[in-house]
């Protein structure tokens, strides 16, 4: 009985310090979360602007052309995939690939990897990969971000990717974190919907032309879709590893108390035979 105590006792031990850990990193997520989500926000209205200016330059020109809106005959697609650095972050990493695969099902691709995971995820596979350079997702800043834009849109004009897409997981709250699928390249739904282009007049001037103009906007505009979504799983990624480390600190409280409950029962028990034990002796004499 005093053994299986013991057992209990250090077992009660061990879930304490386990539980100070999973604190420690729910409150470190926690901080992690409100500056990533902060620099989401705050880079998402510059970008939005870019999207306009592609789409004020698409309709306001009837001779409009760009290779970056047309489609390919090429069928490979060229998938980055934006994961997160480590794990204890529940589902996050999980669904992401299992959306990843369901998408790339049937199709011949390669795959650009941002983040320590999806770098692993894609060699587990045997995936085809364009680079690594970029395997640390929490060291992606604005200036990698056009490095990979600028790689993407050279490959895609040389025709060796039909289309670019670009997997990450989209912050919706606290709470709820969705695997998403965007398509990047070629850039569609430029051309507004019953728009009668025979009666355009083109108010603004570009130099060179607007064509030129077009296709040096759209790497940025690339880049900035990019990093708009590193920060937006970089969110997702706090936000899921918070959550799973305050239903572990739960579970943990939990187990505690029932460790408490059974320690206290076999204290109990072997507080009971003792004084049964000194009884029996005690009548003996």
């Amino acid at each position: 009985m005093a053994g299986n105590m013991k057992a209990v006792k250090l077992r009660i031990k061990s879930v304490q310090n386990t539980m100070q850990i999973t604190k420690a990193m729910e409150l470190v997520a926690s901080s992690k979360l409100r500056k990533a989500k902060e620099r989401s926000d705050n880079s998402r209205p510059y970008f939005r602007e870019l999207f306009a200016t592609l789409k004020d330059i698409a309709n306001g020109n009837t001779d409009f052309s760009s290779i970056y809106s047309a489609y390919s005959s090429n069928s490979k697609v060229c998938y980055i995939v934006i994961a997160g650095d480590r794990g204890l972050a529940g589902g996050y990493n999980g669904n992401l690939f299992k959306c990843m695969e369901a998408e790339s099902a049937g199709r011949e691709f390669s795959v650009l990897p941002i983040g320590k995971k999806s770098v692993d995820f894609c060699k587990r596979r045997k995936y085809e990969i364009l680079t690594e350079d970029f395997a640390e997702v929490a060291s992606i800043d604005i200036a990698d971000c056009f490095e990979i834009a600028n790689l993407l849109c050279r490959k895609f004009k040389d025709s060796e990717y039909g289309s670019i897409k670009l997997v990450y997981t989209e912050f919706v709250s606290m709470l709820s974190q969705q695997p998403h699928v965007l398509s990047v390249l070629p850039i569609s739904d430029l051309d507004e919907e019953g728009m009668d282009t025979a009666h355009v007049h083109n108010l603004i001037l570009y130099e060179p032309e607007s064509n030129e103009v077009f296709e040096a906007i759209v790497p940025e505009y690339v880049a900035g879709v990019i990093f708009g979504a590193v920060c937006d799983s970089i969110a997702s990624e706090q936000a899921a590893r918070r959550t799973a480390m305050e239903s572990a600190t739960s579970n943990a409280e939990e187990m505690i108390q029932t460790l408490n409950l059974h320690y206290n029962r076999a204290r109990q028990a072997s507080i009971t035979q003792e004084i049964t034990e000194i009884v029996g002796g005690a009548e003996g004499l």
